[in-house]
């Protein structure tokens, strides 16, 4: 996380996040060092359906065919994100921590992300496994870091 949060540093950079799956950990862990407020700008933890249109303008019609847990999702989120803030980099996090799924196609350990870097967007989706609730959810977290610390170091 100290890379990231100095890559952050370095180079000017704000974040905020949309969190489904991961409940506010990874703003937690953002935010966890004195100072964060030069590189947090805020966090949304849109767990329910109704908080991902709510606050990020999800459009129902993408949960209906998709699912919450899904690409398209993750883009909206992430896009709703951006859209609602003033950060140079977003991030999106939806998936299934478990321990049970309610979609026979999608199994737990199943994380979609979504990110915004400077107006690229991506998405992408994990299984890490059914490793247990908190285990995917740290996965999922240092997923994003790393990812995050992969793309900022080579740009």
């Amino acid at each position: 996380m100290h890379q990231l949060t100095k890559l952050l540093t370095q180079k000017s950079l704000t974040i905020a996040v949309a969190e489904s799956c991961t409940g506010g950990n990874l703003s937690a862990l953002l935010t966890s060092k004195s100072g964060s407020s030069t590189y947090f700008d805020r966090g949304y933890i849109t767990y329910s359906n109704h908080a991902k249109i709510d606050m990020l303008q999800v459009n129902p019609t993408t949960l209906d065919q998709f699912g919450a847990v899904s690409e398209p999702t993750a883009l909206e989120m992430v896009q709703g994100v951006i859209n609602n803030s003033t950060a140079n980099i977003a991030v999106s996090i939806t998936g299934i921590a478990g321990p049970t799924s309610d979609d026979t196609n999608k199994p737990v350990g199943m994380v979609c992300f979504g990110f915004c870097i400077n107006g690229e967007y991506t998405v992408t989706t994990q299984n890490f496994g059914n490793i247990g609730r908190s285990n995917v959810v740290s996965k999922s977290i240092v997923f994003v870091v790393d990812f995050l610390v992969e793309i900022l170091q080579s740009g």
